[in-house]
């Protein structure tokens, strides 16, 4: 029986910032009336989850890269782009940051252990042990400012990435391992991030609550 699902670890770092959470399922009405959802929220979380079917951006599928499930993908590409157009906080998380980096012409490494030849970025499949690193944030950008400082350590586990980046964002976070982009960013945006590890997974991570935040900005503007 298929099913419509979300760690509740997203649900509990929302909550715990004192917002109010939201599932979206998908729905392919979206590819044409994103706005009958954006209209409903005031921040947009793109969750981690299923590798994103690579003819999103015009590549042929990698061995490597299966579970595709290509309506998410649709949903979330076209809420992305809307949202960003709107300028509504957002914030994606591991496939969510390549979402949004697909949303603006962005292409993706289908494997990295197999294009940068070691498993830094996902040790064990399926959990976060011994699965920190820290990530290099570059100064004065949003993820620095949100993250309250220039190296930060991260919960990580992902095995593809951003390749070519996309149109209007600008990579501000980079792992100390291998130097893999694992922050991206709107600048013209109020807050538009991608994250390519798990903030929701630290109970000590800002990333989420600092989304919420900005989140009751636009609610106190409407």
């Amino acid at each position: 029986m298929q099913a419509v699902l979300l760690p509740r670890s997203y649900v509990d770092a929302v909550q715990r910032a004192g917002g109010l959470a939201l599932l979206l399922p998908p729905d392919p009405l979206a590819g044409e009336e994103p706005d009958e959802w954006i209209d409903l929220i005031d921040a947009l979380v793109l969750a981690g989850g299923a590798d994103v079917d690579p003819a999103a951006y015009g590549a042929e599928r990698d061995p490597h890269t299966i579970g595709m499930v290509p309506e998410r993908d649709a949903f979330e590409l076209a809420l992305t782009k809307r949202a960003m157009e709107r300028d509504l906080p957002f914030l994606g998380i591991c496939r969510g940051m390549q979402v949004m980096n697909v949303a603006r012409g962005g292409t993706l490494v289908q494997d990295l252990p197999d294009d940068m030849g070691d498993e830094d970025h996902r040790r064990a499949l399926g959990t976060f042990e011994n699965a920190d690193h820290d990530v290099r944030l570059a100064d004065g950008s949003l993820a620095a400012r949100v993250a309250r400082e220039k190296v930060h350590s991260t919960q990580s586990h992902h095995h593809q990435g951003v390749r070519d980046i996309g149109d209007g964002l600008e990579v501000s976070g980079w792992a100390t391992v291998d130097d893999l982009p694992e922050a991206v960013e709107d600048p013209s945006r109020r807050f538009a991030l991608g994250v390519q590890w798990h903030p929701e997974a630290d109970e000590a991570s800002p990333l989420i609550a600092a989304l919420v935040e900005e989140a009751r900005s636009v609610r106190a503007q409407r």
